[in-house]
């Protein structure tokens, strides 16, 4: 009997751990019991996109439905629908659903909003999809408004969503020499962590102007580990729009910096690289003006280059921040100094990587260059972490 009753039960306990792995992951926003009491009699601001979706319907939406008090939308990089080009100028507009004015933070000076904006509201929902990469820009916008709440004594709420490339950390911490719209915190290339973690690590790390201190509650994810693959229902961006380009985004993102095309003005951005002049490649493609790439490098040139949407998933995860394809096409084209941009180390954070790639060192040996960073980095992060390893 006590066999049977053993088998049984580790027979159950198997099943609910598997039920556990394969329950449905639940957003920030979907746990409206836990914020919706903090929003009652207060104005709120929402930094949100078309991302910011709460089942079938948007944030803004649902809360304007549900007879809240929505005074203005703050819309980031590509938009509040996010249709625009990457640092394409956004004008201030309203939103035609519900009539709430949209102010884009592209509209002043350093995307910090003015202080009669700051005026208008008491609390501050940010409620959007992030790809976790120290250049993808919403995190930038995040910490901005974590100054500007802290500067004007606004609280801030953050309805966490899941990091799609949450469950690895990769690449070298940046140097805050080069700091710059690209990036903005001395964070690794990817930090492995979700917006509520990272402005838990702002907060923490006393990372904004003057060590202030924002008043931040988070919601956290249901259901969420650093370890699942979430597979995003919505493209983030007009240039992100599968999860092979989110999972090859770090690293096929420093073509930006280089002549070299990523697929931009195709429908496989960020899957592919080439450019007219590369040797010894059968795959080609030709980059047009399209929605949310109205001027593409390489713009209706014929490019021969490298297909990497059949490199699979479990690959990339193993390389990581992959420096193999800047590396061949550097190579292949044979532009010594004019391969790289200055925006090279804006992307990549550090000097040594041009330098080591000018000298023919390989990918994994300029990879073990950065390895003491993830190390510091990993540990450093830990306390902020909400969600299991």
């Amino acid at each position: 009997m006590k066999i049977i009753k053993i088998v049984i039960i580790l027979f159950f306990s198997s099943i609910l751990q598997v039920y556990s792995q394969s329950a449905e992951v639940l957003v920030g926003a979907e746990s409206t019991k836990e914020y919706f009491p903090l929003l009652k009699g207060k104005r709120i601001a929402v930094m949100s996109n078309h991302t910011g979706m709460v089942g079938n319907e948007h944030l803004v939406d649902l809360l304007v439905k549900s007879k809240f008090n929505v005074v203005a939308i703050f819309s980031p990089e590509h938009g509040f629908r996010g249709n625009a080009d990457a640092g394409e100028h956004v004008s201030s507009s309203v939103d035609e659903k519900t009539g709430v004015p949209i102010r884009s933070l592209y509209d002043g000076d350093a995307g910090k909003p003015s202080k009669e904006s700051m005026d208008l509201f008491d609390v501050m929902i940010i409620d959007i999809q992030d790809v976790g990469l120290r250049f993808y820009t919403y995190y930038i916008t995040m910490a901005k408004l974590m100054d500007a709440c802290a500067e004007y004594n606004k609280k801030m709420i953050v309805l966490d969503r899941p990091n799609p490339n949450g469950h690895y950390v990769d690449g070298p911490i940046l140097d805050m020499k080069h700091k710059s719209g690209v990036g903005w915190l001395p964070i690794p290339v990817v930090h492995g962590m979700t917006l509520a973690e990272l402005a838990l690590m702002i907060n923490g790390e006393g990372w904004l102007p003057e060590s202030r201190i924002c008043d931040v509650t988070v919601i956290k994810c249901k259901n969420y580990t650093h370890q699942t693959l979430y597979q995003l229902p919505i493209a983030p961006s007009p240039n992100l729009p599968n999860m092979k380009s989110i999972y090859l985004y770090p690293s096929t993102c420093l073509f930006e910096a280089t002549p070299v095309s990523l697929g931009r003005g195709t429908s496989f951005p960020f899957q592919v690289y080439g450019h007219p002049n590369m040797k010894g490649y059968s795959f080609s493609f030709t980059p047009r003006s399209i929605e949310g790439a109205k001027n593409p490098p390489q713009l209706n040139r014929l490019c021969y280059g490298v297909d990497l949407r059949s490199v699979s998933d479990e690959e990339i995860f193993k390389n990581g921040f992959d420096l193999s394809y800047v590396i061949d096409a550097y190579k292949n084209l044979n532009l010594d100094d004019h391969f790289f941009r200055p925006f090279f180390e804006k992307l990549v954070g550090v000097d040594y990587i041009r330098k080591m790639i000018i000298e023919g060192k390989s990918a994994q040996e300029i990879k073990e260059m950065w390895q003491d960073d993830v190390t510091k980095f990993k540990k450093q992060r830990a306390p902020y972490l909400l969600y299991e390893e």
